[in-house]
């Protein structure tokens, strides 16, 4: 019954896109009795612009069963001699080029009719705003009764109580034959040949204001189609009947005519969908699930996996959104698909109704509002956002569910959430099954929910058990190209293409390959999906947003066996663009992330040109090699050789090109569907097929599928670099402009690092040399930060001249332009940084020195202060007995505390050197590829690295991708191991030396060290050292400087710190302390034995 149901409607919808007349009361041919097909009707969307009676035209998108339309009907009485279906046919298609209702005079029109009579089929016509072309300047419902009205009295009279006027065809027509003829309130006309001889009746027909349409003998079937046309007009002006089809219902009820919706599940599922709608909110859509994006690619952009502060932040984020909790729209909605399966169908068609009506309403009402709004040049169109935000569907629903679902499994303490949800995936792999879309990727956020994902795939698996073998196509193109409508067309399936709902995201869809063809397709299912349109209008605020789009088509081109790359008309270059760059992130990524090897298939649609095939030959090709030369840059970039061309990543040939004229034949939206699109549709169709059967690899399973769902994204989103760039001639020519201004920041940073350590120095010996007065040290301070802003000041300039200059000379300007002032801002961020830097630096270091004019002038009075305090302890200890060791100790300590109260120490802060160094080994590798990355994540503490002797192994230097091997010969390994050794020993001299220096660690040893290994890398470029090779380097020397420079540091602190010099000294003071003490009381005695 379900099914039944569905296809009927899905047939119906299609019937009337291709511009075909569908069922209004179908009859059922064992019974006669006849249905009214409202739920049918319910997914037939309409547009139309009406002639309005001012100069302003207001478009109308509507469900057509809920328009309120004037009803014309046509019927026949007896015999007729003129063909009633072909007159209509030419009545509401002014082209004359498309047949609306099957008529005897065309192909197979004459064959006998079994279980067509008493059918009631309708149709409308729909205007276009435009005087010249539409026959009528409103739309008109047009109704046709197949068969003798006297056959069939109760759709004649649901004609009569529906219609604002009817048209009766016949040759012999008697007065009597229509009932109730003086209670008809719709205007009748009479339409017959003039050879009929009706004048007799003609006289009694004018008594009930009937009017009668002769065809004369002159007169051509077009002149008569112009009558009719003209009388209905006349109907349309007057104060005639208006009706929509979901009110018939009233009439159908009066006649015991049955609705095919008015049913118990039906209905029920209509309440559950009306109490969903009545006040929707999805609170957990908003900041939380964006702010647990944002921190999802951070945590793969920055490398914080299993950091402990950033896992809490998610968990957080989680806890507050099931704080949140359900709304009672959510609530109602699970409850809708926890229903019954006939039930939970129309609910879920019930739904798509109600927000597809909720959604027009809104995109109505800002299209109003921007019309009466103009947006200044270079300013975006806030409606369209809004109208994209405002767009509600079942995808977001479900999302709602997932976000819940989330929340439910990383929170411990949700117990009774989890109990509720925890049947969720099986529901939705149940609609999966029965050809419902899920949401992939969130469009809104550019995210995966991937335990929900994760867990729908696992119950889909285990519903399907054995047969579960699949071939995943994706489609790919700019928005409102035509991609759901392509893939809705060649599988039958129902993507939305609703006006002011383009797809966000991307969304699978599970098409079940029938027995017969599994063998031919070598699989079990077909997994199709489709995403949203590059270059989106509502990413155009943002000035070349590269990022999303170049994520998505990585994403969903690595998850399929074939990709469709739709393009409008013949202009593919920005889908050459994407396509290198989809091609360069696989180079980068590992085998296992990237997976399998895709096809390609270009489809080139609205191409009316049959010559297209053949002159756009020389563009294919040429395009081939353009991808292959960007490839190729690509494969240097990541160092895999110059040999590598596109077809190597990505199967396809220049031949793999298809071209499909307008969906359109004329204009809409009276225009039916381009037989010749179909037949390119179908040419597509066969081509997947070939190509499916002959593939050598097996199809993958679903939960194959699931693990590269989850590993391709979790690559896609540790890309950082690449993504950013319209195509790898601009990411190689923005690598090589970073690499040189990395370099002129090293020029700029070199000789004010060598200035600050000599800075420092000076301040560190103030008064050790000259005779320097304390009191005039922050007066040298003042003179060493004036010299310190020139020498800023004077570095600073040549930075900023450099790049200025590169931007005047440099190569490959026009693919870095737009770059210019990112540059810029970083240069003077970069002046400030240094300067801050040069200002604490120094700071300290005055600091510091005040701290030891402090501990010199105690060390200098030392003497006579102790001599003080010991002549006053044994003038206090007179006439008492003889102080003991402990004593003296004690008044030492007494003596000590007093003296260090008035020192303020201030030293230097011990720095985490191998946590210093790891931020810059990983701005030094930041360009490079998420394995890279990878590999500096895995080193860390990177204190732990370099222990062991460097070896050159086969991780370092094999590249598998998609089955092939870039590696390099024994002997060149053997050249590489020699490299390495080489550059790790200079840098092994190069850490000593600074060691030796015993000065504090400064980040300039970390830049020249880096500058060292890089200049060695330079020298040996024939050896084509692969980005892992190089890291892994870095990571090895660092490591072990990172230990060194750590020792350095701490040896610095040590020996400089005021604090720990001056108790160094308290043993010391201590023993002089007691030497004095017993001095002068051997004095003491001396004198009272002489007295």
């Amino acid at each position: 019954m379900v099914g039944q149901i569905d296809e009927n409607s899905i047939n119906e919808s299609k019937l009337s896109l291709c511009q075909f007349a569908v069922p209004l009361l179908l009859p059922n041919p064992e019974t006669q009795q006849c249905t009214l097909m409202l739920w049918a009707m319910r997914d037939i969307v309409k547009q139309f612009i009406p002639h309005p009676p001012g100069d302003s035209k207001e478009y109308v998108e509507k469900s057509i069963v809920e328009t309120e339309l004037p009803m014309v009907s046509f019927v026949r009485f007896g015999d007729s001699s003129l063909s009633k279906s072909k007159v209509l046919n030419d009545l509401s298609n002014s082209q004359q080029t498309h047949n609306t209702f099957v008529h005897r005079n065309m192909r197979a029109g004459n064959i006998p009719k079994t279980i067509s009579d008493g059918l009631v089929e309708i149709s409308w016509y729909l205007p276009s705003g435009i005087p010249n072309i539409d026959v009528f300047p409103e739309p008109v419902a047009v109704a046709n009764l197949r068969g003798d009205i006297e056959d069939f009295p109760t759709q004649f009279k649901f004609l009569c109580e529906t219609s604002a006027a009817m048209f009766v065809f016949c040759d012999d027509l008697d007065v009597k034959c229509i009932p109730d003829l003086s209670q008809l309130k719709l205007q009748l006309f009479i339409v017959c040949d003039f050879q009929s001889g009706l004048k007799k009746e003609a006289a009694e027909f004018q008594k009930y204001n009937v009017e009668i349409i002769e065809k004369r003998k002159n007169m051509n079937e077009a002149e008569l189609v112009d009558k009719i046309c003209s009388e209905v007009k006349k109907v349309l002006k007057s104060d005639h009947l208006k009706i929509k089809v979901e009110s018939m219902v009233d009439v159908a009820s009066q006649l015991s005519i049955p609705v095919d919706e008015e049913c118990s599940p039906c209905d029920t599922a209509k309440y559950r969908a009306a109490r969903v709608t009545e006040n929707i909110k999805l609170p957990l859509q908003g900041t939380t699930w964006k702010e647990l994006t944002r921190l999802e690619k951070e945590q793969c952009i920055l490398k914080l996996a299993g950091d402990e502060k950033h896992e809490s932040n998610k968990t957080e984020q989680r806890r507050e959104q099931v704080k949140i909790g359900m709304s009672d729209s959510v609530k109602w909605f699970i409850e809708g698909l926890k229903s019954p399966e006939e039930e939970r169908s129309y609910f879920l068609k019930w739904m798509k109704i109600i927000l597809d009506n909720i959604s027009r309403a809104k995109h109505s009402e800002l299209m109003k509002r921007d019309q009466r709004q103009a947006f200044p040049e270079g300013h975006p169109d806030t409606n369209m956002k809004e109208l994209v935000d405002r767009s509600l569907g079942t995808e977001h629903f479900l999302r709602e569910v997932g976000q819940l679902y989330e929340a439910s499994m990383c929170v411990p303490e949700t117990t009774d959430l989890k109990h509720q949800l925890q049947e969720l995936p099986t529901i939705c792999a149940d609609l999966m099954l029965a050809g419902f879309p899920l949401e992939l990727m969130d469009g809104d956020v550019s995210n995966i929910p991937m335990r929900w994902v994760t867990d729908v795939l696992k119950e889909l698996d285990s519903l399907i058990q054995l047969n579960n073998k699949i071939r995943v196509v994706t489609i790919l193109g700019s928005q409102s190209s035509g991609k759901s409508t392509l893939l809705n067309t060649m599988f039958g399936v129902q993507f939305a293409v609703s006006s002011g709902r383009c797809t966000r995201g991307a969304f699978m869809q599970l098409i079940k390959i029938k027995h017969e063809f599994r063998d031919v397709i070598k699989c079990d299912f077909l997994m199709i999906i489709d995403t949203e349109g590059l270059k989106a209008a509502q990413l155009l605020d943002l000035t070349d947003n590269y990022k999303h789009d170049n994520e998505l088509a990585t994403f969903v081109v690595g998850l399929s066996d074939i990709s469709i790359v739709n393009i409008a008309m013949e202009n593919h270059s920005d889908v050459r663009d994407l396509l290198q760059i989809v091609a360069h992130a696989f180079l980068r990524m590992s085998q296992k992330e990237s997976g399998k090897k895709p096809g390609c298939l270009f489809v080139h649609q609205n191409v009316p040109d049959i010559s297209a095939p053949h002159k756009n030959r020389r563009d294919q090709k040429l395009l081939l090699e353009q991808l292959n030369e960007m490839t190729s840059v690509a494969s240097r970039m990541e160092h895999l050789g110059k040999d590598l061309v596109f077809t190597d990543i990505i199967n396809y040939r220049a031949e793999d090109t298809c071209y499909l004229p307008g969906l359109w034949y004329g204009s809409p939206p009276m225009a039916p569907v381009n037989q010749g699109y179909s037949e390119g549709v179908a040419k597509v169709k066969s081509y997947l097929i070939q190509t499916f059967s002959n593939k050598t690899e097996a199809a993958e399973t679903l939960l194959d599928f699931s693990k590269s769902v989850k590993d391709l994204w979790d690559a896609v989103k540790c890309e950082n670099f690449l993504f950013n760039f319209r195509n790898s001639l601009v990411a190689e020519a923005y690598s090589k402009l970073s690499a040189e201004f990395s370099s002129w920041e090293w020029d700029f940073q070199k000789p004010i690092s060598i200035w600050l350590l000599e800075a420092e120095t000076r301040v560190a010996n103030y008064g050790l040399i000259d005779s320097q007065e304390e009191n005039l040290l922050d007066k040298f301070a003042e003179e060493l930060r004036t010299e310190a802003n020139l020498q800023l000041e004077r570095h600073g300039n040549i930075f900023v001249n450099k790049v200025a200059e590169y931007y005047k000379t440099g190569a490959n300007l026009r693919l870095v332009e737009k770059y210019k002032n990112e540059f810029h801002i970083d240069t003077e961020s970069r002046k400030r940084r240094m300067a801050k830097t040069v200002e604490r630096r120094l700071e300290v270091a005055v600091d510091v020195r005040k701290c030891t004019f402090g501990v010199d002038r105690i060390t200098k009075n030392n003497k006579t202060i102790m001599e003080k305090n010991v002549s006053e302890l044994v003038e206090c200890c007179r006439g008492k007995q003889k102080m003991t060791v402990e004593q003296i100790e004690q008044e030492f300590e007494k003596m000590w505390t007093e003296t260090s109260e008035q020192l303020s120490f201030k030293c230097h802060e011990t720095q985490n050197v191998p946590a210093l160094i790891t931020t810059d080994l990983h701005v030094n590798l930041t360009r490079e590829g998420p394995k890279v990355q990878e590999m500096l994540n895995k080193s860390k503490p990177l204190e732990n690295c370099g222990k062991d002797a460097f070896k050159v192994n086969r991780e370092h230097i094999i590249k598998k991708l998609f089955n092939k091997n870039f590696s390099k010969s024994t002997f060149e390994t053997e050249k590489v191991q020699d490299m390495a050794n080489d550059t790790i020993n200079q840098c092994l001299t190069f850490v000593a030396g600074k060691v030796k220096e015993k000065t504090d660690y400064h980040p300039a040893h970390t830049m020249e060290l880096l500058e060292l290994i890089e200049n060695n890398l330079k020298k040996h470029c024939e050896l084509d050292i692969s980005p892992k090779i190089a890291a892994a380097l870095k990571i090895h020397i660092c490591g072990h400087a990172a230990r060194e420079f750590q020792s350095m540091h701490e040896a610095f602190i040590k020996d400089k710190d005021p604090e720990r010099n001056f108790l160094a000294l308290k043993p010391q003071y201590c023993n002089d302390f007691k030497g004095l003490y017993y001095q002068k009381e051997t004095r003491k005695e001396y004198k009272r034995k002489a007295k």
